[in-house]
């Protein structure tokens, strides 16, 4: 109960349109928003899947003209974010519309930033404080249920010179329209929808134990834990279950406004080390360290990774039990899920030392509910990779 007393504000300046089939309401967002030409950011596993065509579907019904830059990676570098801004500009689009996961939605957002800033270099804005003007007219489409991306401030931009993974973060980042649709998300295919998943319970428990979590993050947090536990199965295994995709693209969202009003911590500050270097799937990065991180914690957090275990369904007699049943719990839901261990990642114990490094400077750090150091880091690391 002790955030009851902190001071902290909370800012939501997304308009949300959620519900089966609600893409439809894109040509109308636009014209209420009076966007002109909007740039479609994507990449091209969207466009195989037929997503695409359906955005340029509706735009050519209502003669909208707009140009696609599908050309986004995974974890995202800054020459995608750099040459989306300069084919924007080049056709003077007015408006940037983001089709996708969080690769797709975290580049936008920086196309975004270079756009508002008349600048092309993506670097100058890294942190909290750099990007300072509104971005042009924004609106997300989700098509996993993972990052919370479609109504976060903050974008992770791989720095290709230095591999690393920077953030890019301000208020004016935030999509003015989230349209997140389920029925998007039903050609997700299972490995992509459990790591993404695992991402999403990520964001939610590290939100929720954060150092400087506040009262309306934690609600949301919880929500987005007992939404996500109890439907990640379903959606992996019975990818059709629009049910379970619902509470999927829910959950992401619930736990994308959890970390963004609180903070993730050190489960991501590994993860987004290990994105930069080796270029892994950061939802299987997070999934395979997440109850790693959560055991080195648990001292620290008691209460509330009891308060998750209940969250997800659990009974249990004293908060100990309920903490050591939260970590068990979310280290079998990535085994059930099909999500491979620490030591399948090709990642060797000689490069754990530049890892913690990086993990330790982090600006995510301060807010893991146990003080991390390198030595702390390098300890996690071992734990995940001797696990069986």
């Amino acid at each position: 109960m002790d955030n009851l007393t902190k001071l902290f504000s909370f800012e939501l300046p997304t308009k949300i349109i959620y519900g089966a089939n609600c893409l439809d309401n894109l040509c109308v967002e636009l014209k209420e928003n009076e966007g002109k030409k909007p740039i479609i950011i994507t990449d091209k596993g969207v466009e195989k899947a037929g997503i695409l065509k359906k955005i340029t579907d509706l735009l050519d019904k209502d003669d909208f003209p707009y140009v696609i830059y599908a050309g986004v990676e995974a974890n995202p570098k800054d020459v995608n974010v750099e040459e989306g801004a300069k084919i924007a500009r080049e056709n003077d689009c007015d408006c940037i519309i983001a089709v996708g996961g969080g690769s797709p939605i975290d580049c936008a957002k920086s196309v975004g930033v270079l756009l508002a800033h008349n600048d092309t270099e993506i670097k100058k804005y890294e942190g909290k404080t750099a990007a300072t003007k509104p971005l042009p007219l924004f609106i997300t489409i989700p098509t996993t249920s993972g990052t919370g991306s479609e109504i976060t401030f903050s974008s992770v931009i791989t720095d290709t010179k230095n591999k690393y993974k920077m953030t890019v973060k301000s208020k004016y980042t935030a999509a003015k329209v989230a349209i997140c649709d389920p029925v998007l998300t039903l050609s997700v295919p299972p490995a992509v929808t459990a790591a993404t998943g695992m991402d999403a319970l990520t964001h939610a428990i590290e939100a929720y134990t954060a150092t400087c979590s506040e009262p309306i993050a934690d609600a949301v947090s919880l929500y987005a834990i007992e939404l996500i536990y109890n439907n990640l199965k379903t959606a992996v295994f019975e990818g059709d279950n629009l049910q379970a995709r619902s509470a999927m693209l829910m959950g992401s969202m619930l736990a994308g406004i959890g970390f963004s009003h609180s903070d993730v911590a050190s489960v991501h500050c590994i993860s987004e080390a290990l994105g930069g270097m080796f270029d892994l799937a950061h939802g299987v990065c997070n999934a395979v360290l997440l109850p790693h991180v959560m055991e080195y914690n648990k001292d620290y957090c008691v209460s509330k990774y009891a308060r998750v275990a209940k969250a997800m369904g659990f009974e249990f007699k004293s908060d100990d039990e309920g903490a050591d049943l939260a970590v068990k719990a979310v280290q079998q839901l990535a085994l059930d899920v099909k999500l491979p261990l620490f030591s399948e990642l090709n990642v060797e114990p000689k490069d754990f030392d530049i890892l913690a490094d990086k993990s330790a400077i982090n600006i995510s750090t301060e807010s893991n509910p146990r003080p991390m150091s390198k030595e702390d880091y390098l300890n996690v690391l071992n734990n995940a990779y001797n696990a069986k």
